[in-house]
């Protein structure tokens, strides 16, 4: 069998970004930067108040005292957009705004709360060092600095970011377009009626929007039978139609009516055991050039190889960071698979982590994955997990 590290590595060599666009900033929320954003002006553009007050020479200033101030004359006015061209001479100063250019000339803001204003005059009673509530030209970035660094997924902030630094349109990741097939006879669409030997399909409900969740445009290609034939066809549309990946559920093992493996095989695909449980039959390739992911048909394993397999393959299509798997406590023992990496659905307390369910990591308990957090991961060398014992742990990404 190959290993989950081993088929994951396989599954990321098939799979690249789709070709960037670039959009204006109002449609960039929930994108991902295809490349660096970098400043195209100096932030700030030039020197400014952080202050409502008088723009003055910090040497005019430099001895006065609240028993002997000192009177300088108000040459001019500073308001934002509305900069003043003068220049502030021994003994004058220049009545400024919050986020209005200093004036040539002055170096130091003295707020307006802190000063006697007369007519033509202002007095000033304490001294004022240079620089004080002037923010300098260039502090906050430079022109070329970074400023939004290609796979970060775009908030306002960002797009805040972008804006004051003079960038009115982005280039973006294209959201990857994920095909998605369930096969099988026994499948009903919840809400229909089950005949003797059938079940209501949860995969389909669930690859929808667990893709749309990880930041891919899912594309339903309806559930099929278990006819090879129409497996073929719908991932032949799924090509023709510019899907950038294909995931098929159900059908891949090596039983008498394996749709998937009996349709895809001929066409490419190679379908293989991965020593993982759940999620064990698998099938990966190429058909007409698009990738194809084919998983094992149990809801459980479903989601289990959505997270260790399919959602690394659309966060690299997107040029988005792997979230980590990080170590966490055993609150309760559980038995493993021997010679399978375990995963296992598991309740995430401050403390630890627990199995979410009695069954454990059954493939088929889809109405217990509901109690999950997320996943713990076990090692295949290991045949328990003992209280105490430290596993890696993520809550669930889609």
């Amino acid at each position: 069998m190959r290993s989950a590290a081993e088929h994951l590595a396989q599954v990321l060599a098939l799979v690249a970004p789709p070709e960037p666009r670039v959009v204006p900033l109002a449609e960039a929320l929930g994108e991902v930067a295809a490349m660096d954003v970098r400043a195209t002006v100096a932030l700030p553009p030039f020197d400014n108040s952080s202050m409502d007050g008088y723009a003055v020479r910090a040497a005019d200033v430099a001895v006065a005292t609240e028993s002997a101030p000192v009177g300088l004359a108000v040459a001019g006015e500073s308001a934002a957009g509305h900069p003043w061209s003068g220049t502030v001479g021994p003994g004058q100063a220049a009545r400024i705004m919050t986020g209005a250019p200093m004036p040539a000339g002055a170096d130091t803001v003295v707020p307006q709360e802190r000063v006697a204003a007369t007519a033509g005059t202002v007095l000033v009673d304490a001294p004022a060092p240079a620089g004080q509530f002037v923010r300098r030209q260039g502090e906050d970035a430079r022109p070329g600095d970074l400023v939004v660094r290609a796979g970060t997924m775009l908030g306002p902030r960002h797009l805040a970011a972008a804006a004051s630094s003079g960038v009115e349109r982005l280039m973006v990741t294209r959201a990857p377009r994920v095909a998605y097939l369930v096969t099988g006879d026994e499948l009903v669409a919840p809400g229909g009626s089950l005949a003797p030997g059938q079940i209501f399909d949860s995969n389909a409900v669930y690859l929808g929007a667990a893709l749309r969740a990880l930041g891919a445009e899912p594309v339903d290609l309806g559930s099929v039978g278990d006819r090879p034939e129409d497996v073929v066809a719908a991932v032949v549309r799924a090509v023709e139609a510019g899907a950038d990946l294909v995931v098929t559920t159900g059908g891949a093992s090596v039983g008498a009516h394996d749709p998937v493996k009996a349709g895809l095989a001929p066409a490419g695909v190679t379908f293989l055991n991965v020593a993982i449980q759940p999620g064990k039959p698998q099938g990966l390739g190429r058909v007409g050039g698009i990738p194809v992911v084919c998983l094992p048909g149990n809801p459980v394993a479903v989601a289990a190889c959505v997270e260790v397999f399919v959602g690394p393959a659309v966060r690299v299509m997107r040029g988005v960071p792997e979230p980590a798997w990080e170590p966490r406590r055993a609150l309760e023992a559980w038995r493993c698979p021997p010679g399978r990496e375990q995963v296992m659905p598991v309740v995430i307390a401050a403390d630890g982590v627990r199995p979410a369910t009695a069954g454990g990591s059954g493939s088929h308990l889809a109405a217990s994955l509901a109690a999950a957090d997320g996943l713990a991961r076990v090692r295949a060398a290991a045949d328990e997990v003992a209280v105490g014992d430290i596993v890696a742990v993520r809550r669930f990404t889609a």
